[in-house]
Order: C-alpha cells, then structure tokens, then sequence
C-alpha cells in the first residue's frame, strides 16, 4: 500500500511531563500510552515512556505502543515492553495504523499480548489525520476479536466517537469490552446521550473514566462529568442517575484490566486511559 504523504498539522496544548503530573493530580493512577505508526510516520517511543512512568512508578502505568501493521516487530516490542520496561497493556489504533483489527497479523499480535496478560486499548474510532482509514476506526470490527481471544481484555477509546452506539452494543454483547470515556467530556451533548444510552443498555459499569489530556484535565473531567445532567435541568429529558456516574469516576480500573499496579498504596485506582497522554 502506498505511504502516505501528507501530514496532519494539529495545535496541542502544553503536553510537557510537568503539566502531565499536575493534570493528573486527582486521579490515583494514571495510564501514559506510548505510539507508533509506521503509515503516519509518527512516534512516541516506549522508552520515553518508560523513564517518565520510572520516575513516577507510584502513580503511573505505561501502555505500550505497537503497530500491528508490522505484526513481527510488533510482537517483539510487546515482548520487551511487558519483560524489559514493566509496561502493563499496549495501544494501537486501527485508523492511524492502517490495519484491519482483526486481520491474520492483528490477531496474532493480540493473542500474544493475551498471553502476557497486557490488556489492549485501541484508538477505535475517528482520527483527525487526513491519511487515517475510518473504515477501521468502526467499534464493531471488534467483536471478532473478543470472540476469538475472550480473555483479552480490550478497551475501546472514546467510546468510539464517533460510533457510539455500536461501542455501547458491543460492551453489552462482550463480557472482555470496556470503554473509556475521554474525549467526548468536552462534548457535553454528545456525552449526555452516550451516558444515557450506556445506562439504559446497563453498561455504566464497563466504562472507565479518563481525561483526554491534554485537551482536559482530570479535575475539569470530572467536574463535567458531575455536571452533565445540567443539560435536562427545565426538560422532560431523562437524567443519569449521580451513583452510576460518581461509579464510573471511582471504579477501580486497573482491577477492572487485571492489572496490577507496581505499587500498592493507593486503594483505589482510576486514571485517564488516553490517547494523548504526553
């Protein structure tokens, strides 16, 4: 397939360690995700990563960042990610990538990163690169691989805006499917209506709660998220009940993955599952 040639230019705000660690400050964990995407030329290097998540090993986990579009080296950077640098899951995005979720090559390298124990979080849904393939982006390609590896655990980024619904029917289908919430925080009809749809299909619990940093921050996600039945308020609109979303910004997420934090002091642990988390 031909490489692409144009570059997305987009304006990020200050992602600097520095700000990463005051933006997180609420949160007991939280998750920084490596990247790489041999299509798009773009790299956050694991061992970046590592030294940062190193010096902080109290409150950060690291995800590494793999292409499955190069499945051989894909698997052998899950390898020393999960033996070398203690990173805990991996990330990928389908779009970004260009890859099928669950092509020959994709499946092998989820398969190995079940065996390892090291959920998946997949970027699933759009990406703002010019280059990036929607058609891969669609949560519902998931499903293969939770019928095909049921005790990977997977998380679907941003609920897969912009396929939310497909999202929220897959964690009602599969028993291995979370969702994180980051993303649409700064979209308060947009998430009001996922939320909604979440606690009708009785998935609240699936949902993990995360910031978009550095587009947010903790704090100002979760006061959103408190906030959001503001939208109904003088309406006939249903609300979502303050327990289930005071559940989703509480729910111990690293028990949820499996995952089991180099360090035990806090009790309870939830942190941004991002995909722009440095």
């Amino acid at each position: 397939m031909a490489k692409a040639t144009r570059q997305a230019t987009i304006d990020l705000p200050d992602a600097s360690p520095e700000n990463h660690l005051s933006a997180c400050r609420p949160v007991d964990k939280a998750i920084v995700l490596g990247f790489r995407s041999a299509y798009l030329d773009a790299h956050v290097p694991n061992d970046y990563v590592a030294d940062y998540v190193r010096a902080h090993s109290a409150r950060l986990i690291g995800f590494a960042g793999v292409d499955p579009a190069e499945p051989v080296e894909a698997i052998e950077e899950l390898r020393r990610a999960h033996a070398q640098l203690g990173f805990k899951g991996i990330a990928v995005s389908p779009p970004a990538q260009d890859f099928h979720p669950s092509s020959t090559g994709a499946l092998r390298v989820f398969a190995e990163a079940c065996q390892l124990g090291m959920p998946v979080l997949f970027h699933q849904g759009a990406c703002p690169a010019p280059e990036a393939k929607m058609e891969y982006g669609r949560p519902f390609l998931l499903d293969e691989i939770c019928r095909e590896l049921p005790d990977l655990k997977i998380i679907v980024g941003h609920m897969g805006y912009p396929w939310v619904d497909e999202c929220i029917e897959l964690l009602a289908k599969q028993p291995n499917a979370h969702a994180d919430i980051s993303g649409l925080i700064g979209r308060p009809w947009r998430i009001y209506n996922a939320l909604l749809l979440a606690h009708e299909r009785r998935v609240m619990d699936k949902l993990l709660f995360g910031s978009n940093f550095p587009f947010a921050s903790a704090t100002s996600a979760i006061e959103a998220l408190y906030s959001i039945n503001q939208l109904s308020h003088g309406t006939s609109l249903p609300t979502i009940p303050r327990e289930r979303l005071r559940a989703v910004v509480e729910s111990n997420a690293l028990t949820v993955l499996g995952i089991t934090p180099p360090s035990q002091r806090s009790h309870n642990a939830h942190g941004p599952v991002l995909d722009d988390d440095l």
